[in-house]
């Protein structure tokens, strides 16, 4: 590990090289906002279920998994579980309704009947808090997948990460971002696949033999509860987070507004969860096997995360070049959501912010592409930042926070301004501001942060995901304050909301 090797290096390039090209082409595209943000609006639905796929299965899902799996054992499931089941609540609730109420940000279909400037300000404060953690979980994992591979320090591979991201997204805006997502999701599926097959034929294709020989080396308890979340209130709480974080993930539901209609925006869902439902299966094969193959202790020597377990043991099962294609793959995972997160943090600042609260919504073509690239580049600056502070940390357990944020800041005022006719704009701006502060404040008093970062003994706040809490006090707020602040205009402008939410544009 750490030495350079020219089978690794020619798939890197040959992965940048095709999206670079990618970008280029979509460059020459991309000439209106709507081209920007929503790809002008013509993704198919299968294109649109690999996107989504590829914006979902992060480094998270592949580095930080696997190595909450290899150093935890059974209880790195629930991160696999509680990523998956929030697809459902995803199709039947948010997909239909954010395609026929919305243009590019989710803050479009909580502002729809509501006042524009303070549900706007309220739910951009939200989603940069989502983004900031969600990138801080991609830029870590890029940043010890780089070090190990060839020799670079952590800190000049977030760096190069951050840069070549900018470019796919400045230049090549929601077009470039969808293909690059769609060549990674089919490279990712691939790769997993191949690896935990290389894994089980060592055990005779018999997953069952594989966790024989991990209980057979680290004892019964890693087939068992307990490891990792110790607490069941703890453990509610991260299901709750993850399971409603993935309806409040901006950069997931902005890539509802790249199809055509809600039709196709439901069934890009359903290609969606066949795809990452299938390759979370794959995780936890990838864990164990690095587990016993790699062996606990070249885990933890590589990164103390644990996130590159599944680099490991590309190289333990396949060799050097394999080695080679998993972390070239690995690399594109975290390239691609990356920069769908840029983009949805780029949206809120230029869209929601510059456009519809400076400018109040009249804003030339010209200056909103002007703008929303600017914002790209702020939020590229910040993702290397981030990366390097927050250096050691497990990648899947940093964005379990990040869900925590987005089920509490974005989720309850969407659902809440959809389907609750009583919904003011001092309730959605409230509900948002509680649920994020709520969600920032208490991750800071947890054990994340006191303990695991600090160094303190123990945390003011007992559980490691403030879910459990910030979710419920975030519908309560909205509701209250709702009640308390009833709002006419709102209140009659619920049946032309309700008509297009289920028959779409006029």
């Amino acid at each position: 590990m750490g030495s350079v090797d020219p089978v690794a290096i020619g798939f890197f390039f040959a992965f940048i090289g095709l999206t670079l090209g990618i970008t280029y082409w979509a460059a020459r595209k991309t000439r209106t906002a709507e081209h920007f943000y929503a790809a002008g609006r013509s993704v198919t639905g299968l294109q649109n279920g690999l996107a989504l796929a590829g914006d979902y299965m992060s480094a998270a899902s592949f580095l930080g998994i696997a190595g909450l799996v290899a150093l935890s054992g059974f209880d790195g499931l629930i991160y696999s579980i509680g990523f998956l089941v929030g697809w459902p609540i995803v199709m039947f609730l948010i997909a239909e309704p954010l395609r026929n109420l919305g243009k590019y940000t989710f803050a479009d279909v909580v502002a729809y009947r509501l006042s524009q400037r303070p549900v706007r300000i309220a739910a951009a404060f939200g989603t940069l808090s989502v983004v900031s953690f969600y990138l801080i979980a991609q830029m870590v994992g890029a940043g010890n997948l780089i070090r190990l591979l060839f020799g670079l320090s952590y800190e000049v591979a977030v760096v190069i990460t951050g840069v070549v991201m900018l470019l796919y997204v400045l230049f090549g805006g929601m077009i470039a971002t969808t293909w690059v997502q769609i060549v990674k999701a089919v490279l990712l599926l691939g790769g997993a696949f191949l690896l935990a097959l290389m894994v089980l034929l060592r055990f005779s294709l018999n997953p069952l033999l594989l966790f024989a020989a991990a209980a057979e080396r680290y004892g019964e308890a890693v087939l068992a509860p307990g490891q990792l979340v110790s607490d069941p209130i703890d453990a509610i709480s991260l299901g709750l987070a993850l399971m409603l974080g993935t309806a409040g993930l901006p950069h997931i539901l902005m890539r509802f507004y790249t199809v055509p209609d809600a039709r196709t925006a439901r069934t890009s869902v359903s290609y969606a969860t066949a795809f990452i439902g299938f390759f979370y299966l794959l995780t936890f094969i990838l864990g164990f096997g690095a587990m016993v193959l790699v062996g606990q202790d070249a885990v933890r020597a590589a990164d103390p995360g644990g996130n590159m377990a599944a680099p490991l043991l590309a190289a333990a099962v396949g060799g050097r070049g394999f080695l080679g294609f998993i972390s070239a793959v690995a690399f594109a995972t975290i390239l691609a959501v990356v920069a769908g997160l840029t983009l949805s943090g780029a949206a809120a600042l230029s869209h929601d912010l510059w456009v519809n609260v400076v400018r109040r919504g009249e804003a030339p073509e010209r200056e909103q592409l002007v703008v929303a690239r600017l914002a790209t580049i702020l939020l590229g600056v910040l993702a290397i930042v981030l990366g390097v502070v927050f250096k050691g940390q497990n990648v899947a357990y940093m964005v379990g926070l990040a869900f925590a944020i987005a089920a509490s800041a974005n989720f309850p005022a969407l659902v809440l301004s959809i389907f609750w006719r009583p919904f003011t704009t001092r309730g959605a701006q409230a509900s948002m501001i509680a649920g994020t502060l709520s969600a920032l404040v208490l991750i800071y008093l947890s054990p994340t942060i006191q303990v695991s970062v600090l160094g303190r003994e123990e945390a003011y706040f007992p559980l490691r995901n403030p879910g459990l809490v910030t979710i419920p006090l975030a519908f309560v707020v909205g509701i209250a304050v709702s009640l308390l602040t009833p709002e006419r205009s709102a209140d009659e402008a619920f049946p032309a909301q309700k008509r297009r939410l289920h028959l779409g544009a006029d």
